[in-house]
């Protein structure tokens, strides 16, 4: 095994720097990894350029990136259901402590969970990692190592589309058509929603969206009124959707939400924004128009996993650009521009295939 382990760690906002890290040893309940495709996420760049999200803010140099998949290389002395050479897909978020969230199944939910590129916790962003191996799920023979790294992103779908009730004949209006609301996208229509509208100010993402099969695509201008683009989302799908899952975190992205879905219905709010938000609150009250949130995902990875193998779900497209694991500056310039929808880090220099 080379000892080098080539690290992408932020130091501070807006100073990223590639850096030679020792290779760790897996506890008794881990695994050592060796990195193959790991993702960069918004969070990632957000993180970079702000040196914080909300209340996580980054006190001293933290390794990034939490899509990923990689190959055991070695196992700790308590584990026993994976081997050196499994394939596997890593859940970034691991409770530290057996709570009433972790009782209960809500596990995200725990005020002590470690998370990969959460400051403190290190991410997975180099070529040698340390995981809980309760948290490595083997991926099976027709699954790229790509598509195991994009079920982080996909379990958010997963997640949003559970908890806002998803079902066979569901009409879902999605709202913005970054990798967020494609994957939830892609989970609405494969848990049988009929009728899927996305919404975008940008007509290349749309263009993915139909590729991925939305119904129908709406182009929003800036300066739209969100009463006037909730008439036109109804207009378009000939009724008021059911469903309406917000993935931007823009004020008027979310007015438009509630003023869209139809009484009785659910607002998903997916996409984080402002700490404080004007909506029509009590438009959405006396509708009982239920609004509800969603943090990062639980119980999600086994599901996912069944998708992408049965081929019920194709993330594959969503993959625009690769860049190996030395260019990782350039690989985050490109996310920042928001040039194409997932770039993806090659972590393996012997391997960097899908």
């Amino acid at each position: 095994m080379a000892q080098e382990n080539l690290s992408v760690v932020l130091h501070a906002k807006g100073d990223l720097r590639l850096e030679t890290r020792p290779v760790p040893e897996p506890g008794p309940n881990e695994v050592l990894l060796q990195m193959h495709s790991v993702g960069i996420c918004g969070s990632d760049v957000h993180y970079w350029q702000n040196g914080r999200i909300g209340d996580f803010v980054l006190k001293k140099p933290m390794v990034l990136g939490h899509e990923a998949a990689g190959r055991v290389v070695k196992v700790g002395s308590a584990v026993t259901h994976l081997k050196p050479g499994d394939r596997v897909a890593i859940e970034p978020g691991v409770p530290r402590e057996m709570d009433e969230f972790f009782k209960g199944g809500q596990y995200n939910l725990s005020p002590t969970i470690f998370f990969c590129a959460t400051p403190p916790d290190d991410g997975n962003l180099c070529r040698y990692y340390t995981h809980s191996a309760n948290f490595c799920y083997k991926l099976p023979d027709n699954v790229t190592f790509e598509e195991g790294a994009l079920i982080e992103p996909l379990s958010v779908g997963i997640h949003a589309c559970r908890r806002a009730g998803v079902t066979l004949g569901s009409t879902v209006l999605i709202c913005g058509a970054g990798p967020i609301g494609l994957v939830s996208l892609l989970v609405a229509k494969a848990m049988g929603a009929s009728k899927v509208v996305i919404t975008d100010l940008f007509a290349e993402r749309l263009g993915m969206a139909k590729e991925l099969g939305a119904d129908f695509q709406l182009t929003v201008k800036k300066d739209d009124g969100p009463q006037q683009l909730a008439k036109t989302v109804e207009d378009t799908l000939g009724a008021q959707p059911q469903i309406t899952i917000e993935c931007t975190g823009v004020e008027s992205c979310i007015q438009t939400a509630l003023y869209a879905t139809r009484s009785g219905g659910v607002v998903m709010l997916v996409g984080l924004g402002a700490p404080m938000t004007t909506v029509p609150l009590v438009n959405a009250a006396v509708r009982e128009v239920d609004i509800r949130g969603v943090f990062r995902y639980c119980n999600t990875w086994p599901m996912a996993i069944a998708m992408l193998s049965s081929g019920k779900v194709n993330v594959k497209p969503l993959v625009t650009h690769r860049f190996p694991l030395e260019q990782a500056v350039q690989a985050f310039e490109t996310t920042r521009q928001g040039l194409g929808i997932k770039v993806m880090l090659k972590c393996d220099e012997n391997d960097q295939s899908p």
